[in-house]
């Protein structure tokens, strides 16, 4: 019976990577996106990449907590350390199913993103992760141990070691390598330590046990008490400099009965219910307020129709303009602020650059404003579920943060609505996060807030600070989320709704937590989702596209009809009962102000609304019969007489460019005009009969004579009226703006294949044997062969008639020497066409940047 010798150990990571198959390659590629930007030349210059300092720390934040134990474990291991030490130093001296059983999930973690390598006999974390792991007194490890016996007495004099030896009752050793190995191994025999620590004084085990879980250094007098002598004599305390001391690790890991940490966590805490609603009830809450946030939206930039407020010189709105905006749409300033960062993330308001455009397309103003974009009118003529799954897409990908408006940066500048410095790389994924725990919970559940932030703590524990100024980010940003999303009607009363579910690609919802009397006893395999948080992956932009108009079309059944009538009544106001459809929406809203808004809408009829939809080109003839027939009641009377009143005055004062100037047939109109104390800031001056001139300018002026009772219209040069338009101001083309990535973007399947093949291509061309010529030193690792170009010529001449490959050294343009895998096809001109295996592609390269070529040996792969 034949046996199969077992593989050889790696000796190196990019060794371990060289053993994985593309799959697995693909896997860490994956979790590592940094790796591949650009794509590494060969396996071993990912293996180094892989352990850069930059990398590793991006791949440690991305640890759950178990697994960043686990790695913490491994730092304060043995390097290699044995699967076995690794689970003693996790669940301890006592037996532990559930860090036992999920242990093999983080491990398999840390390997995937190549953090570990190295099989369960020779466990290795990589030297950079043990660097920012493993304690120092400048950065102390989570664990809170400390150094270990031989780090604690390196330059320690061996008289001393002596000493510690002898009052340990240890035999003297003839130098200081053998001293401390000596006690190294009392602190590590389980039972001759427990024998020494019975005879310790009660108030030195005190003191041990107040450094036991950290921190271990103390402070100490240069003439030590006797119990505290006690444990300097044994060695159980080391001194590290003047003053100080620490208990080794050796020592702290007996007294802990073995474990490297006070709690593991292998298991992610669950998200519990708060309260449960009934599924029904929870959409309907949440179409509610999806039609709340679109009117919203709409009743925002239909106040900045005719151009909002300036842009701040750095950027942004002032907090001036942002309680008006707030009292404005009758929400808080947080509020407002979240709204206004919608709407621009949606792309639908931005700023004009200076530049903006009249209805016609006339430049207006010089000042940067504020307005609506050529983009909100086509986002209007959309059916409102189409209208609500934009806005709902653009909150769930946007990095802009609302919350941090009003706050300070780290220069102590202040954060304003819709200016720089509002971009967080981590929202998109913390608000998606928090949504694929929401769909965890049974329909209609609603979380309790404690539970979901502890949940999110341990997924991602070192996510957490980033010099914000209360608490860290990501327990903010999911704060914000939640309220966001109930204000945006992913959310209703707390629980996902079908719409939400639908946004991030949910299936049913399904109890994470096991049935009653699941729980597993000592040596039962534990039910994988009691090991590893259940995630629901990133949607790609493709998949996103599909998801959220999945969500529109789950939405749509759930709102109301719009509906095509009012109920007018006689105290001049009107009664939507419910949304209305758009045209008739338009109209009213210019014809009527809103007083009331809820399940119902209330408008109010007002001089100044009529005034306004006549300005707007409406005859009185034109809204009795649009009232008439829109409205389920019959037209008041004072409402008639209202329209007839302000359309007999309208226009009969005429105001055009002088400065400006008022015309008017009656004469003794003007002349009250003049007479009326009101008037004295416009400068207004008789220029005939029926004319005034005035020093103010034309738009001053019509507020003015509106502000004292008139009803004046504009004109044009020709002396026709001017019609203004609702939609009068709006910034020229601008796109929403792009989020800010979080690190490098995933990579897709065919990039990821088309990466693996470029990798393997080139370390064929690092790895592959070769064929040193006559008299020829094979070139040392990583260098270049070097021949003649005569010799050169020759070579690739025969490799093309036999069809052998060649390894050779190439410099570009940019003088970068590399070593390739070439099948030479065709040499002419100066130039070899051949089929280069390291880019997988057919390449022609100038002979005269080959420095030399070689035959690969026989035993190349």
């Amino acid at each position: 019976m034949s046996t199969e010798e077992k593989p050889a150990a790696p000796r190196s990571l990019a060794e371990a990577l060289r053993a994985r198959d593309d799959a697995s390659l693909a896997a860490l590629l994956r979790s590592r996106p940094d790796l591949i930007t650009p794509v590494p030349t060969d396996l071993t210059q990912l293996a180094t990449r892989a352990g850069t300092r930059a990398s590793v720390l991006r791949a440690l934040e991305r640890l759950d907590r178990f697994a960043l134990q686990t790695a913490e474990a491994l730092a304060v291991a043995a390097d290699p350390a044995t699967y076995g030490e690794l689970l003693g130093l996790l669940a301890g001296d006592d037996p532990d199913p559930v860090v036992a059983g999920a242990l093999p999930r983080a491990l398999g973690v840390l390997r995937t993103r190549a953090l570990v390598w190295g099989g369960d006999d020779q466990l290795r974390l990589v030297r950079t992760a043990r660097e920012l792991l493993a304690p120092s007194p400048q950065h102390p490890s989570p664990t809170g141990l400390g150094p270990t016996v031989r780090e604690a007495t390196a330059g320690m004099s061996p008289g001393r070691l002596q000493e510690i030896l002898a009052a340990a009752g240890l035999p003297s050793t003839h130098d200081p390598v053998s001293a401390v190995a000596a006690l190294t191994g009392l602190f590590t025999d389980r039972a001759r330590l427990a024998a020494l620590l019975a005879d310790a004084p009660a108030e030195s085990r005190e003191v041990l046990s107040r450094l036991v879980w950290g921190p271990p250094y103390g402070q100490v007098t240069h003439d030590p008490a006797a119990h505290l002598r006690w444990l300097l004599d044994r060695g159980l305390l080391l001194p590290t400099a003047p003053g100080t001391v620490v208990l080794p690790r050796e020592v702290a890991l007996h007294l802990r009965a073995g474990r490297a940490h006070r709690t593991p966590e292998p298991v992610a805490p669950p998200v519990t219910a708060a309260a449960t609603h009934r599924p029904q009830m929870v959409d309907a809450t949440a179409a509610g307020q999806a039609l709340a946030a679109l009117a919203m939206v709409e009743e925002l930039l239909k106040e900045w129709d005719e151009g909002g407020p300036a842009v701040l010189r750095a950027g942004g709105l002032s907090v001036r303009d942002l309680k008006r905006t707030a009292v404005a749409l009758d929400v808080p300033e947080p509020v407002a602020a979240f709204w206004l960062e919608l709407a621009y993330a949606a792309g639908l308001v931005a700023s004009d650059g200076g530049g903006g455009t009249s209805h016609g397309g006339k430049a207006v103003g010089d000042d940067e404003r504020y307005a609506a974009t050529p983009a909100y009118d086509e986002w209007r003529e959309l059916s409102a579920e189409r209208r609500w799954a934009r806005l709902a897409e653009a909150w769930l990908l946007g990095t802009r943060t609302p919350g941090l408006a009003g706050g300070r940066d780290a220069k102590d500048r202040t954060l304003s609505a819709l200016g720089p410095g509002l971009d967080r790389s981590a929202a998109p994924e913390v608000r998606h996060r928090v949504l694929a725990l929401l769909a965890q919970l049974p329909e209609g559940a609603a979380p309790d807030t404690g539970s979901l932030l502890a949940r999110l703590r341990w997924e991602r524990p070192l996510r957490g600070p980033r010099r914000e100024d209360t608490g860290d980010l990501r327990t903010r940003l999911a704060h914000w989320t939640l309220q966001e999303a109930e204000l945006l009607g992913v959310t209703g009363r707390g629980a996902l709704s079908a719409p939400g579910r639908a946004l991030i690609g949910a299936g049913p919802a399904a109890p994470e937590e096991p049935a009653p009397g699941d729980a597993a006893g000592p040596g039962d395999k534990l039910p994988a989702h009691r090991h590893a948080p259940v995630a629901l992956p990133v949607l790609s932009p493709g998949e996103q596209a599909v998801a959220t108009a999945a969500a529109a079309r789950v939405l749509g059944p759930l709102l109301p009809e719009p509906l095509d009538h009012v109920l007018l009544q006689a105290d001049l106001t009107a009664v939507a009962p419910g949304p209305l459809e758009r045209p008739l929406a338009e109209v009213l809203g210019v014809l009527a102000d809103v007083e009331s808004k809820g399940g119902a809408t209330v408008y109010r009829f007002t001089p100044g609304s009529v005034r306004r939809a006549l300005d707007a080109g409406r005859t009185a003839a034109d809204l009795h019969a649009f009232l008439a027939t829109h409205s389920r009641t019959p037209v008041p009377q004072p409402l008639a007489y209202l329209i007839d009143d302000v359309a007999r005055r309208h226009g009969q004062l005429r105001v055009g460019a002088a400065s400006a100037y008022v015309r008017c047939d009656d004469d003794a109109t003007l002349g009250e005009i003049l007479a009326d104390k009101r008037a004295a800031g416009l400068g207004l001056r008789r220029l005939a009969p029926t004319v005034l001139a005035a020093q103010a300018d034309p738009g001053a002026l019509l507020d003015g004579l509106r502000a004292m009772g008139f009803a004046p219209a504009a004109e044009s040069a020709h002396g026709d009226v001017l019609i203004t338009r609702a939609d009068a101001h709006r910034t020229p083309p601008r796109t929403a703006p792009e989020p800010v990535p979080d690190g490098p973007p995933a990579p897709d399947d065919a990039l990821l294949a088309a990466a693996i093949r470029a990798v393997r291509a080139g370390d064929l061309a690092a790895t592959a044997p070769r064929r040193p010529g006559p008299g020829e030193t094979p070139p040392g690792p990583g260098g270049l062969p070097r021949t003649g170009v005569a010799e050169t010529l020759a070579t690739m001449q025969a490799a093309v008639l036999t069809g052998e490959s060649l390894w050779i050294g190439y410099v570009n343009a940019e003088g970068a020497a590399t070593q390739r895998v070439i099948a030479p096809v065709r040499v002419e001109g100066g130039f070899v066409t051949a089929y280069d295996h390291t880019a997988d592609e057919v390449r022609t390269y100038p002979l005269h940047r080959i420095t030399g070529v070689a035959e690969l040996a026989d035993d190349a792969g």
